[in-house]
């Protein structure tokens, strides 16, 4: 058959999902520096970078044959990429609930607290209890809802709380909770 009568979109095999990772429902916690990331993304996609890649998918779909057009076909699937993450932004930003951590019991551990502890064998770790969609592990922020922020959750400073990993239940010590400004 000719490329002439095959839809576009045949033998795409990454195309975007219609639905993005399942998420918890509830609670959507997230920082005010969180929330202001997500904004700022998400105005960036809708002002700046999907009207760029129409212009650009436009003028390729101008040029005629369609089929071989490298700009039009990345172009196409740079849109889907796009429009998934905006629609994604908008829900996740649609059930945010910021909450500040300045506002929160000084003493003991909840959302957005930056915690000190020791493990058990002798290792300080520090961890700040994050939204699920500001979580980044690389500069210890985890998320509220992971394994570690539950085993923290309502700790205070002197407190050992016990924590289920892989290789059994561990020992965590609490050596300080304070609440700071994250950027």
């Amino acid at each position: 058959m000719s490329k002439a009568f095959t839809r576009e979109t045949e033998g795409d095999e990454d195309e975007v999902p219609d639905s993005g990772p399942r998420l918890p429902s509830g609670k959507n916690y997230i920082t005010p520096a969180g929330h202001f990331r997500m904004m700022r993304e998400l105005k960036y996609l809708v002002e700046t970078d999907r009207p760029e890649v129409v212009r650009t998918v436009s003028w390729a779909a101008s040029n005629g044959d369609r089929s071989e057009n490298g700009d039009y076909i990345y172009g196409k699937r740079r849109l889907r990429e796009i429009d998934w993450r905006i629609r994604y932004l908008m829900k996740r930003l649609e059930s945010a609930e910021v909450v500040d951590p300045r506002d929160q019991d000084q003493d003991q551990v909840f959302f957005g607290a930056t915690v000190d502890y020791e493990d058990s064998a002798g290792n300080e770790h520090q961890v700040s209890i994050v939204g699920m969609d500001e979580a980044d592990p690389s500069i210890g922020r985890v998320s509220w809802i992971s394994p570690i922020a539950k085993a923290l959750l309502r700790a205070r400073a002197g407190d050992s709380v016990k924590l289920q990993t892989p290789n059994g239940i561990e020992e965590l010590v609490v050596a300080g909770v304070r609440y700071e400004k994250l950027d």
